[in-house]
């Protein structure tokens, strides 16, 4: 007897990206939303056929959305803001998109400036988002969508073998953002009806299992939490006794919550072995007798192919514990965050591919180490197979470069510090580049034009020459220059055109990195991208920017910012190979770019921006080990980027980061100015700065570039005032949240001309407010 088999959750966005058309179709109000529902089923049969076909057992539903899977259980329990219209029967698909993009000031009669969506941060440490619910003290829930019981009949109608996904009441709770920052664990027993009522519903559609999702047991969790986790289970328990309970984590180790994990009365519970295979032995020894573990053995959160040797001495140890009726195997997580499938990609290297495994080929190798566990003789070939291809991988001369684990052996303490300290570093970027109090600017790139994609395109496949692709550039290049000083913008930038991704573009141009054709992942809604697949050593063969940041500095007398992306960005947005420490590849990026702000500096550039985005995303979901992570990624952005002289004004960036909690890491960055995501929180984050008397300047959003809106120039006038409160204004600087590449011109322009007017607004407040003090 095989090994029962069975998927978390399968990539949304179709092979070719069909949700993302269908979606971009349907917001333009060029197709129906019956066209861009009947995309959606067809997705979803294409996904469980596919399973099906692999071998799984048991296929999950309920998986897919049309945005975000976080929103689909605010909208489920009807945790909708009074912002959006109040909930008829149901939530309407207009509605749901409104809470995830809001809605400009034509779409609503009521107000004047629109409506703003929801917040949007990561998923725990992966690079997808998700909308964060918005609860209140009193807050009221009833069930609100059909969703998940439509497609679980769909899917079993249609002859799949369907269970059920649900995000689990406790994970819900705790990625919320409750008003007044009060504990939303009290808000459970006015949730906990609404779970229960839901699984008495699929119960009595005849539904076998169900998946409930709780990711948030891989957290640190507050006594209250730790108590409404016990409380919720009993009442889910005993509200659909036949029904049988699935409880999923994922993600990390569950550590603290161990033991109440299994003992909660569910009939199955699915435990990460990818991360959390330390604890194996106290997770076999805490599986109570009758309980199912589901062992996710199966990595869903990176590319490699499976070491199916290693995976089978896990199998088999539970095995040896549990017996077949009562061990399953599956993917650690969600397929959601890997790539489709790898039969699109021609172009790879064949030696190279065999080392990859994408969604597709993950269910292939959960269905293969289910047969190798019960010493299938059919899949003995298989196993001889993969050892060949890990052996390969392991002795590739591909992978392996002295010379760069030289250069890492060589770097020492100095290498780590910049020449002086920044009091002495300001004066001299300010003599360099005289700047006006409240100086603006933008993140980086400018919108990615229709035109600019299809010249990139005509150029990949030939149609284009470099030659005459580089004049396009170049004519781009000017137009941007020429907008931003009509826009009177104080320091520019060249518009990025000439980047595909502010990942991708870098690994193209550094050893060490492989590319996919059709390798994207859903980042939110639908927004896709393509990561690089770091597979060796790290290294800058040739400068990769400065001719279009050099040519765009010709132009203008004003300054232009040299845009790079920094070290702990391009790990976290890249599959990284999994042969060595992840801080040993980020130091060996860190030198590259580090080459690359030398070579800029070289060519008259005065300003260079090293983005970090993801560095607060990279922290580890337990605190105990966060001190580890911000050390060596704090050390990888001043090694890239402590080269520059005191007059180069090094500028980073992040993005969705809550601050409070590493303000002592993101100081010790030494950057110049750092700017922030701060917008659509409402300049939240800036109570981080309250506290802690930043020593350098910064530039907090004060325009959510997420959204289609157009911000008034009061409302960012009031954005920068909030700033003010908390920062000097010789500290302060004015820029969006976020580089503008997915925006279009109609709501670029006119968002930059009333950021450039508020900053001025505001300057003659405090040159006035100064005049009437002195």
């Amino acid at each position: 007897m095989e090994l029962c088999t069975h998927n978390l959750g399968y990539p949304r966005i179709g092979p070719n990206r069909e949700l993302k058309r269908a979606l971009e179709s349907y917001w333009k109000g060029d197709s129906t939303l019956e066209a861009l529902l009947q995309t959606a089923a067809e997705l979803r049969r294409q996904a469980w056929t596919r399973q099906k076909a692999a071998g799984i057992r048991w296929i999950p539903t309920g998986d897919f959305s049309l945005y975000d899977h976080v929103l689909d259980t605010a909208a489920l329990v009807g945790a909708v803001p009074s912002r959006f219209g109040s909930v008829g029967e149901e939530v309407s698909v207009d509605q749901f998109f409104a809470m995830a993009r809001g809605l400009l000031e034509r779409e609503h009669e009521h107000g004047s400036r629109g409506i703003p969506p929801m917040e949007m941060t990561k998923w725990f440490d992966t690079n997808y988002h998700y909308i964060v619910p918005e609860l209140k003290p009193a807050q009221t829930f009833r069930l609100s969508s059909r969703k998940p019981f439509t497609e679980f009949l769909e899917a079993r109608q249609s002859g799949f073998p369907a269970k059920p996904v649900l995000l689990g009441p406790i994970s819900f709770l705790r990625l919320s953002k409750m008003e007044g920052n009060e504990d939303a664990a009290s808000l459970l027993p006015a949730l906990l009806p609404v779970y229960q009522e839901i699984l008495r519903k699929f119960d009595e559609l005849g539904c076998e299992w169900i998946q409930i999702d709780e990711p948030a047991l891989v957290l640190d969790l507050s006594p209250s939490f730790q108590h409404a986790l016990t409380v919720a289970y009993s009442g889910l328990r005993s509200s659909a006794p036949r029904l049988k309970l699935l409880l999923a984590t994922y993600f990390g180790p569950l550590r603290d919550n161990l033991e109440t994990v299994f003992s909660l009365p569910v009939d199955a519970v699915h435990w990460d072995a990818t991360r959390g295979g330390a604890e194996l032995d106290s997770v076999l020894a805490a599986v109570p007798t009758g309980m199912i573990l589901s062992l996710g053995i199966v990595d869903g959160r990176n590319v490699w192919r499976n070491n199916f040797s290693e995976s089978l001495r896990s199998i088999e140890q539970a095995l040896a514990v549990l017996g077949r009726d009562r061990l399953w195997i599956a993917p650690s997580c969600s397929l959601l965050h890997v790539p489709v499938s790898l039969e699109g990609e021609k172009r790879l290297d064949p030696e190279f591919r065999s080392w990859l495994a994408f969604a597709y080929e993950k269910l292939h190798e959960v269905v293969d180490l289910a047969r190798l566990a019960v010493q299938d003789p059919a899949s003995l070939s298989t196993l001889e197979e993969n050892r060949r291809i890990q052996d390969a991988r392991r002795r590739s001369g591909r992978v392996h470069d002295p010379a760069v684990a030289r250069r890492v052996a060589a770097v020492g303490p100095l290498d780590l510090q910049r020449t002086s300290p920044y009091p002495t570093r300001k004066k001299a970027q300010r003599s360099r580049n005289p700047l006006p109090l409240l100086p603006t600017t933008t993140i980086g790139s400018f919108p990615q034009t229709p035109e600019v994609r299809k010249a990139r395109a005509r150029w990949r496949t030939g149609g284009l020459t470099t030659e005459q692709y580089d004049s396009f550039l170049e004519g781009e290049i000017r137009r941007v220059i020429a907008l931003q000083e009509d826009v009177d913008l104080d320091v520019l930038v060249h518009g990025e055109f000439e980047r595909n991704d502010m990942v991708e573009y870098f690994g193209e141009q550094l050893a060490g990195f492989a590319f996919t054709e059709g390798g994207w992942v859903q980042s939110y809604g639908s927004r896709c991208t393509k990561p690089p697949i770091i597979f060796g050593d790290v290294s800058r063969p040739k400068p990769m920017t400065v001719r279009w940041s050099q040519f765009a500095q010709s132009l203008t007398k004003k300054p232009v910012k040299g845009m790079l992306t920094g070290p702990i960005t391009i790990l976290q947005w890249s599959f990284v190979r999994d042969d060595q420490p992840r801080s040993v590849t980020a130091r060996q990026i860190a030198l590259a770019i580090r080459d690359e702000v030398a070579d800029l500096e070289k060519a008259g550039l005065s300003v260079i921006q090293i983005d970090e985005p993801a560095l607060r995303e990279g922290l580890p979901l337990r605190r105990a080990d966060w001190p580890d992570y911000l050390t060596w990624s704090v050390e990888a952005f001043r090694l890239s980027s402590s080269i520059a002289a005191d007059g180069t004004a090094i500028h980073t960036h992040m993005c969705y980061s809550e601050f409070n909690d590493i303000i002592d890491a993101i100081a010790a960055l030494d950057a110049d100015v750092i700017s922030i995501e701060s917008s659509r929180s409402n300049m939240e984050l800036l109570r981080a700065f309250a506290h802690f008397r930043y020593p350098n300047e910064i530039g907090p959003g004060v325009w959510d570039i997420h959204s289609p809106r157009i911000p008034s120039v009061e409302e960012i006038a009031e954005r920068i005032r909030r700033a003010l409160a908390v920062l000097p204004a010789s500290a302060l600087w004015v820029n969006p949240d976020c580089g503008l590449k997915t925006r279009n011109l109609a709501e670029v322009v006119p968002s930059l001309r009333h950021m450039v007017e508020a900053a001025k607004r505001v300057r003659k407040e405090l040159e006035a407010k100064r005049e009437s003090t002195s």
